[in-house]
């Protein structure tokens, strides 16, 4: 009788406790490898950051962030990912620099019930006919910030520019966005080998751009590359006589190699971005201030949507009380984005995308001499990504 008293009053606890595990497993996969490490160093950063932040726990549950690497590559990603589902039973897949990783990955994520969260790529597809209820993002969708560049040509009276771009998704979208709202001429246009062996040879394409007579370059050149073609559009003799208009180009992580360089045509530099370390809002003070003081430089783009991730999946936890078969509790508490992001309040589209400012924002020097960037003006003020109409959520 005392056995069968035991087994009830277990088999009771079992019903009435929450549903799930102690601990709360984040899988996030990002490069860790290659020279294209250092962003995937820089999202690691913020992550552990963020976990610091809100003292390891999601409500009553221990935080569990599985770090992969994905080498740069799609097929390694989508190993990663199908490891981080499979072997470790995640319930958030999230990270993803890479366009062309995070397109391969969706499926291994979205098709075994796991919430996937970009903490960068936004991939065209995936904004509209590829979207999914458990697919959110953290960052934007890749059109957006070259669509503000566009518009910032546009104001400021250039007629005509010439467009390079790495040939891949992300690259391709970048180039979509600009030539979506740039009113001007577009003088000639080339996309570059990427992936692990990427061009980092620009002389041909830059010798083209000069001859093309264009009244400035616009171009999409993250990590390493970024820093290889600035390098070389000074060497070139173009800087001062054809301007530079970038995205995801000159940030927070290639400054301090620009600034080590004595490269001091980059200040002065605009670019655009949903972000900068000197939004005036109480979660990003103390993100920033948090990071340099941990990490001993300035926190990049990519670190902000990271820690933003964190803050998003402990929305979710919290919402539905640590129950984390509650699926659609869940999904309905991230689609509120009520979470302390460091860009200030926004709101997710139907596509859960952010619907978010976009500023112009400026290289300068801050008090202590450090090369950062600051906000000039406001470009677009709640803007919703142009795919969202091809999305069939509601």
């Amino acid at each position: 009788m005392l056995k069968t008293l035991l087994a009830g009053a277990a088999l009771a606890a079992m019903l009435v406790a929450p549903a799930g595990a102690a601990e709360v497993k984040v899988g996030f996969v990002t490069t860790l490898t290659t020279p294209a490490g250092v962003i995937g160093k820089d999202m690691q950063d913020a992550v552990n950051l963020a976990v610091e932040h809100i003292g390891g726990k999601m409500g009553d549950l221990d935080v569990n962030v599985i770090f992969e690497d994905d080498g740069f590559k799609p097929e390694t990603g989508k190993q990663a990912t199908d490891k981080l589902v499979q072997q470790d039973d995640v319930t958030f897949v999230a990270g993803f620099i890479w366009s062309h990783v995070l397109l391969a990955s969706r499926k291994s994520a979205l098709d075994a019930g796991k919430f996937l969260i970009s903490s960068n790529a936004g991939p065209s597809p995936i904004a509209g006919k590829l979207c999914h209820e458990n697919f959110f993002s953290t960052s934007w969708q890749n059109d957006q910030t070259p669509m503000a560049m566009g518009e910032v040509l546009n104001q400021q009276g250039v007629n005509s520019i010439y467009i390079m771009a790495p040939n891949y998704a992300a690259g391709k979208n970048m180039v979509a966005g600009v030539e979506r709202t740039f009113k001007g001429e577009i003088k000639g246009k080339d996309f570059t080998k990427w992936g692990k062996d990427a061009q980092l040879d620009f002389s041909a394409e830059l010798a083209k751009a000069k001859a093309s007579g264009a009244e400035g370059i616009f171009v999409f050149y993250p990590g390493k590359a970024g820093g290889a073609f600035v390098k070389q559009y000074q060497q070139a003799g173009l800087q001062g006589k054809v301007p530079l208009y970038s995205v995801f180009t000159v940030d927070s992580i290639s400054l301090p190699k620009f600034q080590a360089a004595n490269m001091d045509g980059v200040l002065g530099s605009q670019m655009t971005q949903f972000w900068a370390p000197d939004l005036d809002n109480e979660q990003n003070k103390k993100f920033v201030l948090a990071f340099k003081e941990k990490y001993g430089r300035y926190p990049s783009f990519y670190a902000a949507q990271s820690y933003d991730t964190i803050y998003l999946i402990k929305s979710a936890v919290e919402a539905v009380g640590g129950d984390l078969t509650n699926m659609d509790g869940m999904r309905a508490a991230m689609k509120k984005a009520d979470f302390p992001s460091v860009r200030g309040k926004f709101t997710y589209g139907n596509n859960h995308m952010p619907v978010q400012n976009f500023y112009l924002r400026e290289v300068v020097k801050d008090a202590d001499g450090v090369w950062t960037t600051k906000v000039v003006s406001t470009v677009y003020e709640n803007h919703q990504d142009p795919y969202a109409g091809e999305c069939s959520m509601q």
